[in-house]
């Protein structure tokens, strides 16, 4: 049987950031991108305003690719790797169905929240975002595309910043975290904290490089999802 791996992505971007995976869809696993409204195809569509709206938007549209019964797991990286967990959290709060594994790739746990608002100008975002991103952002060098990614930088990590996660129990789904191991946003403690949102296991998982490893291992990393699955 064939599991979906529901991708959420990174703040600035969209679902379309996984198409590499959509192209490696195998016996064992497939890629199903969740978009967040204000982009791609949804462009001009409202951003969440909170991490409570984000989270439940996101939970009804996993729970609608989830129809057809198959089983699941879901992948977010940075911005969406809160994002996952928090929409685990509405599923596990509203009967589900739950996801077999959540994947939490170049985050901190909840417990260490650093983004701070992007409220500058545009050259102070940029600047902002190059740091984070820890190498330069070609894409921003395009007024015209600028003009489109901006905003939704700066929607997504507001919308980050003012993440207050309340106290709740574990999860009952297991969780593995990764990360690059030069991640300088990502200290190794606070990676290892993410141990504590669970209660059905925990495992960890690192590649060579910063916060945006990922785009550097797009196969290496589809076949470390196809051995959890």
């Amino acid at each position: 049987m064939t599991t979906s791996v529901m991708c959420l992505p990174y703040a600035g971007a969209g679902a379309g950031i996984y198409r590499p995976w959509q192209l490696q869809e195998s016996a064992a696993l497939r890629a199903l991108p969740i978009q967040v409204p204000g982009r791609e195809r949804e462009f001009g569509k409202p951003f969440y305003r909170d991490f409570s709206e984000a989270a439940d938007g996101t939970a009804r549209r996993i729970r609608d690719a989830a129809a057809d019964g198959q089983p699941y797991i879901i992948f977010g990286h940075s911005f969406g790797a809160l994002l996952a967990y928090e929409a685990v959290r509405h599923l596990v709060d509203t009967g589900g169905p739950l996801p077999r594994h959540l994947v939490v790739s170049g985050s901190a746990s909840p417990s260490y929240r650093q983004a701070e608002r992007l409220d500058g100008d545009d050259e102070e975002v940029v600047a902002r975002v190059r740091a984070i991103a820890g190498r330069d952002m070609p894409e921003y060098a395009d007024p015209r595309l600028r003009d489109i990614l901006l905003p939704i930088m700066r929607a997504d990590v507001n919308l980050l910043a003012d993440y207050t996660p309340p106290a709740r129990d574990p999860l009952p789904v297991p969780i593995t975290a990764i990360r690059g191991d030069q991640d300088h946003l990502v200290p190794e403690n606070e990676w290892l904290d993410w141990a504590a949102f669970t209660s059905a296991g925990f495992d960890t998982v690192e590649f060579a490089g910063d916060h945006m490893y990922v785009t550097d291992w797009w196969p290496e990393l589809w076949k470390t999802l196809e051995q959890l699955v």
